[in-house]
C-alpha cells in the first residue's frame, strides 16, 4: 500500500513546494507535481501518470480537493478511476477519505463547491471585462491578421476568397476584419 501525492498550481509563476512539503509530512512516498489549470483534467500529464500508478490498496493524497479537480464531472471521473483500482483518495487539509462513507459524502459536497467557485470566478471575470469595455479600457486581444491590409484590398475591389489566399489567412478572418 503506497501513498502517492499529487500537487498542482495553476500558473508558471506559482510554486508547488508548500503542497509537496505537506504531502511528504503526510507520508507520501511518491509525489508528482505540475503547473496547469485545474478547470479541466485535459493536458494534465502528471495526474494521468499518478492515476496509472495506482494499485489496489494505494491512496492518492492531495492537500485540498481543488488541487485535483474543479468540476464535479472531473472529480467523479478521478474517484471512479480510483474506485475501479480499489484505491482511495485523501486530503491533508480536508476531512476527505474515500475509504469511509463520511469521507465520500464530504468529497462530493466539496466538488460541488469547487465547481460553483469556478463558475462565480468566470462570472466576475466577464463582468470585469464588460465594465472595462464600457469604459473603453479593454480592447480585446490584438488582431492576428493584418486588418489594415485586408481593408485596403477590399477597397481595391478584391474579393474575400482572394484576400484570404493572398494573405494566407482564413476567409472567416477576412469577413471579421471587414465587419469591424
Amino acid at each position: 500500500m503506497t501513498i502517492i501525492g499529487y500537487a498542482r498550481v495553476s500558473s508558471e509563476d506559482q510554486d508547488c513546494s508548500i503542497q509537496e512539503e505537506a504531502l511528504r509530512a503526510a507520508g507520501c512516498t511518491i509525489i508528482r507535481s505540475e503547473k496547469h489549470t485545474g478547470t479541466t483534467t485535459d493536458g494534465r500529464g502528471e495526474l494521468e501518470i499518478v492515476l496509472s500508478f495506482m494499485r489496489s490498496g494505494d491512496t492518492l493524497m492531495v492537500t485540498r480537493i481543488d488541487r485535483l479537480a474543479r468540476s464535479v464531472a472531473d472529480l467523479e471521473r478521478i474517484v471512479g478511476t480510483l474506485r475501479q483500482k480499489n484505491a482511495h483518495l485523501r486530503a491533508t487539509e480536508q476531512p476527505i477519505d474515500t475509504s469511509t462513507p463520511a469521507g465520500i459524502a464530504f468529497l462530493q459536497m466539496l466538488g460541488v463547491f469547487a465547481q460553483f467557485e469556478t463558475a462565480i470566478r468566470r462570472e466576475r471575470q466577464m463582468e470585469g471585462i464588460a465594465k472595462a469595455k464600457a469604459a473603453g479600457v479593454y480592447k480585446g486581444r490584438k488582431p492576428t491578421v493584418p486588418v489594415d491590409a485586408i481593408r485596403q484590398l477590399v477597397a481595391d475591389g478584391v474579393g474575400p476568397s482572394e484576400i484570404a489566399k493572398r494573405l494566407g489567412v482564413a476567409r472567416a478572418s477576412v469577413y471579421r476584419a471587414i465587419s469591424t
